[in-house]
């Protein structure tokens, strides 16, 4: 899930070697923290947060058939 992560979030962003996602599991979630340059959280969110949107959703669908646990996807500044 993290491959997927970065996939999806490197090419949206000027800096693609400062992507870094972070799994933090606990008994009933998975949270994946997605850490990017400060100049590129715009790009990652997107206007009115449609792409952070999109990309949760595709995580979320690629998850359901992988977890048994609640998957979140967090952007971190």
């Amino acid at each position: 899930m993290k491959q997927l992560i970065e996939t999806i979030v490197k090419p949206l962003v000027d800096r693609p070697d400062d992507v870094r996602v972070e799994m933090d599991e606990q008994e009933s979630r998975v949270t994946y923290k997605l850490m990017v340059n400060a100049e590129d959280m715009g790009k990652v969110i997107g206007k009115q947060g449609r792409v952070a949107k999109a990309i949760r959703t595709i995580v979320y669908s690629a998850a359901g058939s992988h977890h048994s646990k609640r998957v979140y996807v967090d952007i971190v500044d």
